[in-house]
């Protein structure tokens, strides 16, 4: 049971492979290189999305579309920091953010977030020094799986506005948020382009990890400098992909909420399975997105433990080492389970071959 990888292993809906195939075979230009920053009807579109879905007020040049979302985040990196500078990361963190960071020659400062995974404000703000740059959240959290509330969101935005940082705000799972209406209300400051880079996937809404569809949310002046980047690194992003990604926002919004309910289904079942582990000295920290994040009894480290895993379980899942400084011991008692991809009975499983141990 591989519970390892956030990406969906179903391939798009039917109806939008079909129009794939329909803009290759008919869309010359598709095969061209684009513009750098997105197509203009996706860029569009994603800026009435984001007004609408946060209640704010974003404009078309204030969207661009990257080759996923992690290289949304390098770019945004780009333009912030120079070797030497420092960018606060909560831990268990998203391990492609560090491993970015560490790339550019960038400090990763760890800011810990003990049982509940929710940072602390006043401890960032301890955290900050002349070298700090940018602070980054991921919600719902990647690997932690919480959703972190609307006011912690707002008090981050506040402390960076008010130290003069950036605040990367990373929503890749946002299509999964169990939460209805706007999950913060930052975008409803006329000024949130001041302080606000905005980090959007298309893949896990809409099945399309393997074209590589991301997105960012900026000021006109930040993205001038992304575009820099981007046409350095990948000239422009994959047109059939972001075309894709357009007619999944004009045709599937149903389907995607289907795909949302399915989601939080096997969260529930999570939910319901995990006291047969908690018997067993589990502890589920965090749950959400696609994310379930534990504890384990062991006298062992998770580093060890996950391999074990697969031996004596058959389940593949990530060890916490993977998410926290090495000097940080909590990641060796901590493994994060990627549940999206299996059914309610296939949770049930999991949890029975886990209790097994």
């Amino acid at each position: 049971m591989n519970v390892s990888q956030a990406a969906p292993v179903d391939p798009p809906p039917h109806a939008m492979r079909q129009a794939m195939a329909d803009v290759a075979l008919t869309r010359d230009d598709a095969h061209l290189y684009g513009p750098v920053l997105g197509l203009p009807e996706l860029r569009a579109a994603l800026a009435a999305q984001v007004s609408v879905h946060y209640a704010g007020d974003v404009a078309a040049s204030q969207a661009a579309i990257t080759s996923g979302c992690n290289q949304a985040f390098a770019a945004a990196i780009a333009t912030l920091c120079n070797e030497g500078d420092e960018v606060i990361l909560p831990t268990p963190w998203y391990f492609n953010h560090k491993m970015w960071l560490d790339m550019s020659g960038v400090q990763a400062v760890a800011l810990q977030t003990e049982g509940t995974l929710l940072p602390d404000v006043d401890k960032a703000a301890s955290l900050i020094t002349d070298r700090t740059r940018a602070i980054a959240l991921v919600t719902p959290n990647n690997p932690g799986g919480v959703e972190y509330p609307g006011a912690l969101v707002q008090a981050f935005f506040d402390l960076a506005r008010s130290r003069g940082l950036a605040l990367l705000v990373d929503e890749t799972y946002r299509d999964f948020d169990s939460r209805s209406g706007p999950p913060h209300g930052l975008f409803q400051d006329a000024q949130w382009h001041d302080t606000l880079i905005h980090l959007y996937s298309f893949s896990k809404a809409y099945r399309l990890t393997g074209h590589r569809v991301g997105a960012m949310v900026a000021s006109e002046t930040r993205l001038a400098e992304v575009e820099k980047f981007l046409d350095t690194v990948a000239i422009c992003p994959g047109q059939i992909g972001q075309h894709a990604a357009l007619w999944g926002m004009q045709n599937l919004s149903q389907w995607l909420a289907g795909e949302r309910d399915e989601i939080l289904a096997r969260r529930a079942a999570i939910t319901e399975h995990f006291p047969k582990l908690e018997a067993k000295g589990w502890k589920l920290l965090g749950l959400g997105g696609y994310f379930a994040y534990v504890t384990h009894p062991f006298d062992e480290s998770s580093a060890d433990l996950a391999p074990r895993m697969v031996r004596d379980a058959g389940v593949l899942c990530l060890p916490g080492t993977m998410f926290c400084p090495e000097a940080d011991p909590s990641g060796a008692r901590q493994l994060r389970i990627a549940f999206a991809n299996l059914d309610a009975s296939g949770i049930a499983q999991l949890f029975d071959r886990l209790a097994a141990l």
